[in-house]
């Protein structure tokens, strides 16, 4: 609670709508394409009793938590930049996971890292991945994702996947033959011969790393609209946890009326 707390009250980042995704639990329809994708598999249960803790410490500060069930957390971000980025001034993902690069547009929907204290606009993206936001599924196809469980494909380095995506764009136009190809990566013939192996396994992979745009998000754009703590619930929380130093933490009280 407390550094969400002061995301609220930074005056730096302004906040006008809010919410917070959770993946709880840690499985989605990715799973059933692909065994090895990320799960909850192995997580101890009181470690799983945290997450609903979480979720509900959230929605104490007056905050939309979204707890995703079928879909991610990052599918839910992603949703929302893609649904409400046309009526806002800014969305802002405050999450330094690589494939939300991939939701970048220009200066008007940027990532942020508050920890490292770096905004990532559009150019941004490109000096950190090589590549556009538009490639950046493309990207970890071919490289992986560790965190999320994509292998990627063997012999592939960010370096040189970046350069056929910047030639190329995207897996399918990247030609079967490295005698073919406009750019020439370091070992660019053992890669074409990966690449025509598996390309099939590059597209789940793909499939994998792209983000969903539709996810079942059920709230409105001013239902998102943060009116401040409401007094009671977040009180009561406090001293639930035994936290009541947090109690005098809030610049901004709900209106009771509001909710």
């Amino acid at each position: 609670m407390s550094s969400l707390l002061a995301l609220l009250h930074d005056k730096a980042e302004a906040v006008t709508h809010l919410a917070v995704a959770f993946d709880n639990p840690i499985r989605s329809f990715r799973n059933t394409l692909f065994a090895g994708y990320k799960s909850d598999e192995g997580v101890p249960p009181e470690l799983h009793a945290q997450f609903d803790l979480a979720e509900e410490a959230v929605r104490a500060l007056g905050v939309t938590a979204w707890s995703m069930k079928d879909h991610e957390a990052d599918d839910a971000l992603a949703t929302a930049a893609a649904r409400w980025a046309a009526q806002v001034e800014q969305v802002r993902l405050l999450t330094p996971d690589k494939d939300l690069g991939q939701c970048v547009r220009g200066r008007h929907v940027v990532q942020v890292d508050r920890r490292q204290e770096k905004e990532l606009d559009e150019e941004a993206v490109r000096a950190k991945l090589g590549v556009p936001p538009a490639s950046v599924p493309d990207l970890l196809a071919l490289v992986g994702d560790e965190a999320d469980g994509i292998p990627g494909l063997t012999g592939f380095g960010e370096k040189g996947a970046a350069t056929l995506l910047t030639a190329y764009g995207h897996l399918e136009a990247i030609p079967a033959e490295a005698a073919d190809w406009k750019v020439r990566p370091r070992g660019a013939e053992r890669l074409a011969a990966t690449l025509r192996e598996h390309r099939e396994e590059a597209l789940l992979y793909r499939r994998l790393a792209t983000l969903v745009t539709d996810a079942p998000l059920k709230e409105s754009l001013a239902a998102l609209a943060w009116k401040g703590v409401p007094r009671g619930p977040f009180e009561a929380l406090c001293n639930r946890l035994g936290v009541t130093s947090l109690k005098s933490r809030p610049k901004r009280w709900a209106d009771p009326a509001s909710l």
